[in-house]
């Protein structure tokens, strides 16, 4: 063990096959394994989140165009990250340390207190729990708005799941979803709300061939939960579940200029908001002082 890797302390869960590890930095996960099979494209313990791989995702997921908003009637400008495409990606909490707050040999709770900056003037109380059971890992993210004001807000994680031996172009993916959002091409910002069709997965479908970078909402909920199964052609594989109110999925097949990086993990991002939604306005939280919201999330191994 690296006696002070970049991500800072390293806390190793353990139960039955299941093994995860989540780090100081970013409250992230590095790695999640069933009987030594990945379930996740883990990073090594030297090295930085490639691609916000495991991170929490808050105070909003994905893209706001320019950095810039408006919010009861005031204008914001947060700092310009993904200075391509000229977007503010992924919130704000994903390089920050976290404080753990319990652990034991299969979880640990980690805490975050976001502080009022000039482009999100907001404080909150973030805490994030991982939990390994017989059933896979749990996580919940809940944040606290802790001011005075109402504050926009949205969230996810993201994960790049693995279904086993291979890359995304030999996995299929199942995915209860009739609706993805339409992006431009040069910022993947939102165009409008279209039916699946080319990329519909309702079915299981091979990934083979296809480039995705999209929203997708519609997603048939049983009892309040949706999920996904990710599976290699022997039938093993990973499912992720998600439960309301999170009516958003972002995937992406990770189409990456570096050879370990790319189209080898699906990255599939339960989101309570689309891209933009702080300017576009749609399924925007907007958290009262002293609300809680809560999101939950679940990763499971697939077996044949």
């Amino acid at each position: 063990m690296i006696s002070n890797p970049p991500t800072g302390e390293q806390v190793v869960l353990r139960h039955g096959g299941y093994r995860a590890v989540v780090t100081e930095l970013g409250a992230a996960l590095r790695s999640l394994t069933w009987n030594g099979r990945p379930l996740i494209r883990s990073f090594a313990e030297n090295d930085l989140p490639p691609v916000y791989a495991g991170a929490v995702l808050a105070p909003w997921p994905n893209r706001i165009a320019g950095g810039a908003y408006t919010f009861a009637g005031q204008s914001f400008q947060l700092p310009v990250n993904e200075v391509q495409r000229n977007t503010a990606l992924h919130g704000l909490v994903h390089d920050r340390p976290w404080q753990i707050a319990a652990r034991s040999e299969a979880a640990v709770r980690l805490f975050h207190r976001l502080w009022p900056t000039t482009g999100y003037p907001w404080p909150l109380e973030l805490a994030i729990s991982y939990r390994l059971g017989e059933t896979g890992l749990s996580i919940e993210l809940t944040t606290s708005n802790v001011g005075t004001e109402v504050a926009p807000y949205g969230c996810s994680f993201h994960p790049y799941l693995v279904a086993g031996e291979g890359a995304v172009d030999d996995w299929t993916l199942r995915l209860a979803a009739a609706t993805m959002l339409a992006v431009d091409a040069k910022r993947l910002l939102p165009l409008e709300l279209r039916p699946v069709d080319e990329f519909d997965f309702r079915t299981d479908r091979s990934l083979r061939g296809l480039v995705i970078d999209h929203a997708f909402t519609g997603i048939t909920m049983q009892t309040g939960v949706a999920s996904l199964q990710l599976r290699t052609g022997d039938g093993t594989g990973t499912e992720l579940r998600w439960f309301s109110p999170t009516p958003w999925l972002q995937l992406c097949t990770g189409d990456r200029p570096e050879p370990l990086l790319d189209r080898t993990g699906l990255a599939a991002e339960p989101m309570t908001c689309p891209p933009d939604a702080f300017n576009w306005g749609v399924d925007l939280i907007r958290l009262r002082p002293g609300q809680t919201h809560l999101i939950r999330i679940e990763l499971e191994a697939l077996a044949t």
